[in-house]
């Protein structure tokens, strides 16, 4: 939920996932299914950031780079990809900001899709996206998209160790 126009590149098909799973920042594949849909979804959100913008506010900024960086909040680069529907008070400096939308959002949205798919004997849940990924690609591409540092790890991640695929794509992308 806290994706940023910045984190997006199109040209590499690629998302930075920043301060994720264990804090820390990784590098992550894009699907060019979801690309359009996701240009949209930019597009949105940075139409809300100009009229937010107009009156003054902005989305919420990382630490202190908006007492660095007054006018930060006016870059386009910082929008969140999915924006909250409102405005709130930041929970460090108090001024009036928008953030992004709840990470309960997500869950909601997905127990309801699970439901509609007649999914009831197995448990499905956000996390369930990111061993699902790791179960359909090269252990070593695994390892570093997941930001493993032991191959171990990864390993418990797969559940089918010594399966292999050629090529790291998107496990959306063959849907």
């Amino acid at each position: 939920m806290r994706l940023r126009v910045k984190d997006v590149d199109f040209d590499t098909g690629g998302l930075t996932v920043v301060s994720g799973k264990g804090g820390k920042d990784r590098k992550t594949l894009l699907s060019t299914t979801l690309m359009s849909e996701l240009t949209r979804q930019m597009d949105t959100a940075l139409s809300l950031q100009r009229e937010d913008v107009a009156r003054g506010v902005g989305p919420s900024l990382p630490f202190a780079l908006g007492k660095k960086y007054p006018g930060a909040y006016r870059q386009p680069a910082w929008m969140f990809v999915f924006p909250s529907t409102g405005l709130c008070a930041h929970p460090v400096s108090g001024v009036l900001c928008r953030h992004h939308l709840h990470d309960s959002v997500p869950r909601k949205a997905l127990k309801v899709a699970v439901k509609q798919a007649g999914i009831v004997d197995k448990r499905v849940g956000c996390h369930t996206f990111r061993h699902s990924f790791a179960t359909h690609q090269d252990i070593r591409a695994v390892q570093e998209l997941l930001g493993h540092t032991d191959v171990r790890t990864t390993e418990i991640y797969t559940h089918v160790i010594g399966k292999r695929f050629a090529g790291t794509s998107s496990p959306l992308d063959l849907l």
